[in-house]
């Protein structure tokens, strides 16, 4: 059978609970009967040292936001209604009428602003051309936005890696801000998708699905390194355990060979050398055995060595999201390089 160590808290929270509150009640004392549960159950999980250092930050932390809660805004609509109730006593009824013109001019404000902000957004990368765009332009807006794309996930994998082997928050949220902004573009390129396929000539019209799935695999490749950074941070926010050594190593090893493999993406992409992408899609299946190698390895750490539950499962989940990432990059160039050998039976001048 189950041990009943579960059964016998929940029967503590409940009767001390219990206990507290019809004390309190009977005392006709001001309480929360939410409070008083949530503080015998933190009670009870310390007394039984449950609070370890994987979780302790998190009991903290909501201690620390029920209260704070409470407190700020008792304090924030303490001073605000003082504030109006002595303007209203000051000016009567003109008073009144005035705090409700001001509460009008806010909300429509904020309404102005807001569809201001969206407008803007739409036209921000409108269609400029003054011509339609042919293939030709398909390939180097395509090519450019790789480029770009490739160099910086390069430059923020490193540093998620090397940020998060020496536990540095500050560098972590830094890298993790460009990332939500490289996220923000490629979301926003694939919102104007609709105004750049209609730009495009008649004979272009079989570009558009390729420029939307090449729209499609950056999203990816965004949302994968979004994912790694933002699982990197919270570990080292949340004061866990550090990376072992041999975590460290397979991650940077890992983080090398990715970075060879896409300076080479982005060398092809800047200089147009389409011929090369089938040297990079070698690399690929050396790459994915490595990662799989490692988390072969951290099975193992698990089964004969002590290991963190939230060390191991930040591990694994970027090793897989890592898998992901490089799964995206590769389909990328998979398309692109089909895309180019199409061209090239086409006899189409790339």
């Amino acid at each position: 059978e189950m041990p009943a160590f579960d059964m016998v808290r929940a029967s503590v929270n409940l009767i001390v609970a219990g206990i507290l509150i019809s004390i309190g009640t009977s005392l006709k004392l001001p309480l929360s009967t939410t409070y008083v549960t949530f503080m015998v159950a933190m009670g009870t999980s310390l007394a039984d040292r449950a609070w370890g250092r994987e979780s302790a930050v998190y009991r903290v932390a909501g201690v620390i936001n029920v209260i704070g809660g409470w407190f700020l805004t008792a304090f924030v609509a303490f001073i605000a209604a003082a504030t109006a109730a002595y303007l209203i006593s000051l000016g009567g009824i003109l008073m009144v009428a005035i705090l409700l013109m001001v509460v009008i001019g806010l909300m429509l404000r904020s309404s102005i602003k807001f569809q201001k902000n969206t407008k803007e957004k739409r036209k921000q990368r409108h269609i400029e051309r003054a011509e339609l765009i042919t293939i030709n332009g398909v390939i180097e807006e395509t090519s450019d936005h790789i480029s770009q794309v490739i160099r910086r996930v390069n430059k923020l994998y490193s540093n998620v890696v090397d940020d998060l082997s020496r536990h540095d928050l500050n560098k972590l949220k830094k890298n993790d801000k460009q990332i939500s902004k490289l996220n923000d573009e490629v979301n926003e390129l694939k919102d104007e998708a609709f105004y750049f396929i209609k730009s495009l000539d008649d004979s272009s019209v079989e570009a558009s699905r390729f420029y939307l799935l090449v729209l499609g695999y950056l999203q990816d490749i965004s949302q994968s390194i979004s994912y790694i950074s933002k699982a990197s941070f919270k570990h080292v926010n949340n004061n866990h355990k550090n990376l072992k050594k041999g975590q460290v190593k397979d991650l940077k090893v890992i983080s090398v060979e990715l970075a060879d493999i896409l300076t080479d993406i982005e060398h092809i992409f800047e200089s147009r050398e389409f011929d090369s992408l089938n040297s990079v899609l070698s690399k690929k299946q050396h790459l994915f055995s490595h990662v799989s190698h490692s988390v072969e390895k951290q099975i193992n750490r698990i089964r004969t060595e002590e290991s963190s539950a939230k060390n191991s499962t930040l591990y694994f989940g970027n090793l897989l999201e890592t898998k992901d990432l490089i799964n995206a990059i590769m389909s990328l160039v998979e398309l692109y390089q089909e895309f180019h050998l199409n061209m090239k039976k086409a006899k189409i001048d790339i």
